[in-house]
């Protein structure tokens, strides 16, 4: 799951890292029931034609920054299945041909990173850069990443001139007073009227389901009649709502860092259950940079480093840093760490060293950088994704006084996000789209046994994601990483996942029982 953001000044967002994504059947009664009909038949037909079609493959462009032997190309989907003779948009695909001789090839191997709202464009790459986690895999499988509906190259959806999405800094997002969340509120309820102004026609369309279809499209493309598939994040959540409507077209299926799937907490409950999560991470850190205070001087107790993050944001508060780092901006960089592992160090360095006089390394990580149109755009599409899939998924609470209430109560335990959480996803409660009912995850007859791994002390997606996709899917083997908490196992070296997910990968075998490993190892100063 994409997190976080803060909202600030001209209805703007700042995306941190990663959350995840949702949605739906269409709510209940013969009209829906007949929507739904038309809609599977129009992937069906959507999938005979991309079959029929193929993908012209070729060098990738060359603004693209993805060089050969990676190679790209498009496939077109409907805008609306229900409607499969109407609009068409492209969706941007690529990939690295398999590294083993033709008897070792089973196929293309689709990945998610995760969002919504993120790119799975570099996953080739893992291939070019001989990454040892993937060596194996890469022999078996084309690595295919994609553009999903809305993000990058794929008929990519705007809310609010990226420019303005970056300038900082930004309001800080825990209100000292009901005039500073009146200050949000509006913000929060003019970026829901940009989303309309800017992609009105792709909102409705941009659904966790539709984009399952657009998966099963891709799949056909391919030239693939089952779908091996890899979700990290977000992905989970997509490779579970593909999984329920396409049971018989899933061959292998790996999730990572899941999602919890049931309809009542997409998605709006889902985050609150973050803002739980993320607090328990952020605790996790500063007792791993107390432990470590020769090094970094921050504080040799959790407790004195908390006050140290305080006094940061404190002061940048008053004077932002640089006098463009403030609190939002901080949460920007800090967040990281509660997120992955890999940031603990980089993370406490740049604070040592600002603690030490050095400022540079902090601004340069938190503060925009307004020459970078093009990242600009990127970030700013990013936001627009996560927050459109969101709102688009699930019916979200209209009543300020339930947000205020649930979010009231939360600051007081878990500080850390759940203010700047609250307002990155508030357009919902305005959302000027239709807001569908999410899906209702569960095995389908065909589904294979699905492989999922989880930390039990992931921040994005709380380890109760795991077990719930795990009840559902009747068959699936949990491998869990008990006592860590970095986002995306599968990324990390950790031979207890690791041979598992190769062994999954190129025999579909998986232990009889479920299997939980030691942690990987804990990052060093």
């Amino acid at each position: 799951m994409r997190r976080t953001a803060v909202l600030g000044s001209a209805g703007t967002l700042i995306a941190g890292t990663l959350i995840a994504g949702a949605m739906a059947a269409p709510a209940a009664g013969a009209d829906s029931r007949h929507h739904g009909d038309r809609e599977a038949r129009g992937v069906q037909i959507a999938a005979d034609r991309a079959a029929d079609a193929g993908i012209d493959w070729a060098d990738c462009p060359a603004d693209w920054a993805i060089a050969a032997p990676i190679q790209c190309g498009w496939v077109s989907v409907p805008l609306d299945y229900a409607k499969p003779n109407g609009k068409q948009i492209k969706l941007a695909v690529d990939r690295h041909v398999s590294t083993g001789t033709k008897d070792e090839r089973q196929g293309a191997l689709v990945y998610n990173p995760g969002g919504p709202g993120g790119s799975g464009m570099a996953f080739p790459k893992r291939i070019v850069t001989k990454n040892p986690l993937w060596t194996k895999a890469a022999k078996a499988y084309d690595f295919v990443g994609f553009d999903p509906r809305g993000v990058g190259h794929s008929a990519p959806i705007s809310c609010i001139d990226p420019q303005e999405f970056v300038k900082a800094p930004k309001a800080d997002p825990v209100p000292d007073s009901e005039a500073d969340k009146r200050a949000q509120r509006k913000l929060a309820a003019e970026y829901a009227d940009g989303c309309a102004e800017r992609s009105g026609e792709m909102l409705p369309h941009m659904t966790t389901p539709d984009t399952a279809r657009d998966l099963d499209v891709i799949r056909a493309a391919l030239g693939e009649k089952k779908l091996n598939f890899l979700g990290v994040s977000y992905g989970t959540y997509l490779g579970a709502v593909y999984g329920t409507l396409f049971p018989t077209h899933v061959r292998r299926m790996v999730v990572d860092s899941v999602v919890n799937p049931a309809k009542d907490n997409i998605w709006y409950e889902a985050n609150l259950n973050q803002d739980i999560a993320f607090q328990t991470r952020w605790n996790d850190w500063k007792a791993w940079v107390a432990q470590n205070d020769a090094a970094y001087h921050i504080g040799d107790t959790p407790e004195k480093v908390e006050q140290a993050w305080l006094t940061l944001r404190a002061a940048a508060k008053k004077n932002p840093i640089g006098g463009v780092v403030g609190p939002a901006e901080l949460i920007g960089v800090f967040q990281s760490a509660p997120y992955y592992d890999s940031a603990w160090a980089p993370t406490a360095r740049i604070w040592s060293d600002y603690l030490g006089g050095d400022t540079q390394a902090l601004i340069d990580a938190a503060a925009p950088d307004l020459s970078d149109t093009a990242g600009n755009i990127s970030s700013e599409n990013g936001n627009a994704v996560y927050t459109a899939v969101e709102c688009a998924d699930a019916k979200w609470p209209t009543s300020w006084k339930k947000w205020d209430r649930d979010n009231t109560r939360l600051h007081q335990q878990y500080p850390f996000m759940t203010w700047a959480n609250a307002w990155m996803n508030l357009p919902c409660a305005t959302w000027p789209s239709t807001q569908r009912t999410p899906l209702d995850v569960r095995t389908g007859k065909g589904l294979p046994p699905v492989l999922i791994v989880q930390s039990t002390r992931d921040a994005a997606t709380p380890y109760e994601g795991a077990v719930e996709l795990h009840k559902r899917f009747k068959g699936s083997r949990l491998v869990t990483e008990k006592g860590a908490g970095s986002h995306g196992v599968t990324g990390l070296v950790n031979p207890c996942v690791n041979e598992r997910v190769d062994t999954y990968l190129l025999t579909g075998k998986t232990d009889r029982h479920d299997v939980t490993c030691t942690p990987h190892a804990t990052p060093k100063p």
